[in-house]
Parts: C-alpha cells; sequence; structure tokens
C-alpha cells in the first residue's frame, strides 16, 4: 500500500540512536546515513527515513498520528519498549501489555521518539 515512511527529525543523531535501539531490538540492523545526511532503515521490502527537513523548518509530529511496527511476540515488544526508553524515547499511553478488541486480541506498547512521534509495536494474538 505505501513504498516507505521518513520522519523529519532535529537531531539526527539522537534520533538514530533511538531508531537504531528500537530496530535492533526487533531483530533488523542500525540504520545507515545516505550522501544526503539521511538515514535510512530497509528490513524486507519496508523502508524507514529519518530526515531533517528539507525546507529549514523545525521537525514537528503530527498529533493524532501513529506509526505501528509489527513485533512478533509480546517479549519481542517488551525488548522495543525498553530499548525505546533506554534512548531517549518516553513511555505514553497504558503500560505495554495484551488488549482485548472485538477485531481480536493484540499485544500494544506505545512510545513517543525523541521527536515526539508516536510509535507502537503490535503483535497480533492468534492462539499464543
Amino acid at each position: 500500500m505505501f513504498s516507505h515512511i521518513m520522519l523529519g527529525v532535529n537531531d539526527m543523531d539522537a534520533s538514530k540512536k533511538f531508531y537504531d535501539a528500537l530496530f535492533t531490538a526487533i531483530g533488523s540492523k542500525p540504520g545507515r546515513i545516505d550522501p544526503k545526511g539521511r538515514c535510512i532503515y530497509i528490513k524486507d521490502k519496508s523502508i524507514f527515513m529519518l530526515s531533517k527537513p528539507i525546507n529549514g523548518e523545525p521537525a514537528c509530529n503530527g498529533n493524532g498520528s501513529t506509526i505501528g511496527f509489527t513485533v512478533e511476540n509480546p517479549e519481542q515488544g517488551d525488548a522495543w519498549h525498553a530499548a525505546g526508553l533506554a534512548n531517549g524515547g518516553v513511555a505514553i499511553e497504558d503500560p505495554p501489555g495484551i488488549r482485548q478488541r472485538d477485531s481480536g486480541d493484540m499485544y500494544l506498547a506505545y512510545l513517543a521518539d525523541p521527536a515526539g512521534n508516536k510509535l507502537c509495536a503490535l503483535h497480533r494474538v492468534v492462539g499464543d
């Protein structure tokens, strides 16, 4: 449905440290900085990028926006959440855990990144 996600950042070093920790906690590799100064993460066919805004204005987060990342199980989600907290993230909403939904139970963990973007780790519980 989409090709990539790019987030604006104000402090590339702090944001790269945060996202490197998040993504290595769920089996990905640290990001690489391209010649334009963007940080790029690629796993399977998914691309996630960080960039200072090209218009020179400060980056800001989207109120009401959430970026969700799939995790393989609740333990991986807990590791993702802990890595984020240890690297500049902030716990938001309810603590990580299983939520009962009409669409089926799911594990959810929420963080705000160093720029204030809302992130979620999600695992759909299907007979775990």
